[in-house]
């Protein structure tokens, strides 16, 4: 496959994507954004201010592995931060950031754990999702959760913005929208359930799925 058919393919992936996150009211407005690590290592990422529901392919915005734009619109305001997902995990060719309803409702909980936010209710959640830390407020686009961001993502593939949103990398686009999916499902379910006794995997089962050793993030 030639460079340009990859990105034409990879510019159809990410609008479709897109549109399925936003009908089915996993984003809203002009909320969210989706980038691929093209072959070439650049980055295809929406632009800032769109929605997902009404992006184009030729509204993508395209940058270096540092956030920098080379062409097209400006990028999202967080681009800094798929970039960051992208240097600490070079396996890694999607992210995903949404403001799913329940992801955000579990960001602003103050009686969370947040070196895992959210407890493995269900055997999807810790395949896909694993263990999910809480990185500390900062305004979007403030370029100063950069650092934090990277050296969590050299041990976590998920993560939750306090006051915002998740922050999923996987292998494709698909597996990290599924994964923002089930995030977002299993928040529900911790709504649903709140107050009622629970039964979640034990930490041997949830270990034994984990998509990432659950470690701490580094300090230094």
């Amino acid at each position: 496959m030639s460079a340009d058919s990859d990105e034409s393919a990879a510019r159809a992936v990410v609008v479709a994507t897109a549109r399925s996150l936003f009908e089915r009211g996993l984003t809203h407005g002009s909320t969210g954004n989706l980038s691929v690590r093209l072959a070439d290592g650049t980055l295809l990422l929406t632009p800032t201010g769109s929605s997902l529901g009404t992006v184009t392919e030729a509204e993508l915005s395209r940058t270096d592995v540092d956030g920098r734009r080379l062409d097209g619109p400006k990028p999202t305001k967080e681009a800094f931060l798929h970039a960051a997902f992208y240097r600490a995990r070079p396996t890694a060719h999607a992210v995903v950031h949404l403001h799913s309803t329940y992801a955000a409702a579990l960001s602003v909980r103050a009686d969370v754990d947040p070196e895992d936010v959210l407890p493995p209710l269900t055997a999807y959640y810790a395949m896909r999702v694993g263990t999910l830390p809480l990185l500390p407020y900062h305004a979007p686009g403030d370029t100063g959760l950069e650092a934090l961001a990277e050296r969590t993502a050299r041990t976590h593939h998920a993560v939750l913005l306090a006051n915002h949103g998740p922050v999923i990398a996987a292998a494709t686009l698909q597996q990290a929208a599924d994964a923002a999916e089930e995030l977002e499902e299993t928040a529900k379910l911790f709504f649903l359930l709140h107050g009622r006794p629970t039964r979640p995997l034990t930490p041997e089962q949830a270990a034994a799925l984990a998509p990432t050793p659950p470690r701490r993030p580094e300090t230094a």
